[in-house]
């Protein structure tokens, strides 16, 4: 690995920003978050969410454990089974750690009777599933054995498959866009040899034809051997900087498991028909994410992303009073902010320090008194003194549009 990757290796940058960490007593590909990297998480999982409440889905909550026979009506049990945890015994159930959250939101959709006229219907999740992954493969929040998933489900039918998932690569691209993340490439993800893939041939050929008219007009690339065991996908690539490609978002279209379980709807003849189930995942896992957040930018989060998004630094305890007025203002406008006053070091060693906060205000007598700060840039400009408010607006403002310009010009 060049100097450049290793610079920006999220895990070498992620215990160095105090983001997460790992702890042999919890377990190997157990990290946990500490206080700042909490917040970028939880600040992407709001921004998901919000993202889709607009985009008409529903949120539910489904639990992380599930009978065995839950996974072997899905599929899951006899073409997954060596990526999932053992069973538990509890009485004389057996139950497992979920390796996926669709044969959950399938029996939500089931436990009630839907009429067309309610479709699409789009649930969402930000839920929590397990992969026994091999400790060898195992680093950083990459590859992990807990995982956050933002992962949605619509029912809808055949007619409104494709706009649904044309829909779906939508918002991925929009959220792309907010977060800085640039996609590497689509991937047409197509079944391959071996008893891995459900053996249903007309399923398989249905899936391919619908996806391929959603990916009409944009490029990709068919590969054989990464679809998901229950139908193809459409797989948006990344790429961090060492060259290694990953898969960050999905979208996949499945007549599968609605045949499992026995999905229907009511039609505008009063018969039973069965749904389509659209799977998409705008940012996949929230850890593989914002592994990929971390290199991308290299710790310099977006505005809307820091964990810290203004530091005030006092040139003496004199302004003490004054840089807590400020962050109290601040925090009351729902920005971030901290004071990192002289008992942390010389005013050059705190601002090196605060090297990657969008806004470092520095208050020394002057600008005590005039309710300025003197402030400076992360991208290495300096406005110069300028009225509290004005900065305090001048973030805000940033942050809400979650934009990528520190400053507006003059």
């Amino acid at each position: 690995m060049n100097d450049i990757n290793a610079r920006h290796d999220h895990r070498r940058l992620g215990r160095e920003l105090g983001l997460f960490d790992t702890d042999p007593l919890m377990g190997a590909g157990l990290p946990y978050w500490l206080p700042d990297g909490a917040v970028v998480r939880h600040t992407l999982e709001e921004y998901v969410r919000e993202a889709e409440r607009e985009a008409g889905y529903r949120h539910v909550y489904s639990p992380v454990l599930g009978k065995r026979e839950l996974y072997e009506i899905s599929g899951h049990w006899s073409h997954y089974s060596e990526d999932m945890f053992p069973p538990m015994r509890l009485g004389g159930e057996e139950v497992v750690l979920r390796p996926s959250l669709c044969p959950h939101h399938a029996l939500i959709y089931r436990s009630r009777s839907h009429s067309y006229r309610e479709l699409p219907l789009r649930i969402a999740e930000l839920g929590g599933m397990y992969r026994s992954e091999l400790s060898g493969v195992l680093g950083g929040l990459t590859r992990v054995r807990a995982i956050q998933l933002n992962d949605a489900h619509v029912f809808c039918t055949l007619d409104q498959a494709v706009e649904e998932a044309r829909a779906a690569l939508a918002l991925i691209r929009r959220a792309y866009a907010d977060l800085g993340i640039r996609a590497a490439k689509y991937r047409l993800s197509l079944p391959g040899e071996g008893e891995k893939y459900v053996a249903d041939p007309e399923l398989w050929r249905r899936a391919t034809a619908l996806l391929e008219e959603v990916l009409e007009g944009v490029e990709y690339e068919a590969v054989a051997g990464e679809a998901a065991f229950y139908g193809p996908k459409i797989d948006v690539q990344i790429v961090d900087p060492a060259g290694r490609e990953s898969t960050l978002s999905t979208v996949q279209i499945d007549f599968h498991q609605p045949e499992r379980f026995d999905l229907h709807y009511i039609g505008p003849d009063g018969a039973k028909h069965r749904p389509v189930m659209v799977h998409r995942s705008v940012i996949g896992s929230v850890e593989r994410a914002v592994a990929h957040l971390v290199e991308e930018h290299g710790g310099a989060f977006p505005v809307w992303l820091a964990p810290v998004q203004l530091v005030v630094l006092p040139v003496a305890r004199e302004q003490y009073e004054q840089a807590e007025n400020v962050v109290r203002r601040a925090l009351d406008l729902g920005l971030r902010a901290e004071v990192a006053g002289p008992e942390h070091g010389t005013l050059g060693a705190r601002i090196r320090e605060a090297r990657l906060v969008p806004y470092v205000a520095v208050v020394g007598a002057r600008e005590a008194d005039g309710d300025l700060a003197a402030v400076r840039l992360r991208d290495g400009r300096r406005p110069g003194a300028v009225p509290v408010a004005e900065l305090l607006a001048q973030a805000g403002a940033v942050a809400r549009a979650r934009g990528a310009e520190l400053w507006a010009a003059e």
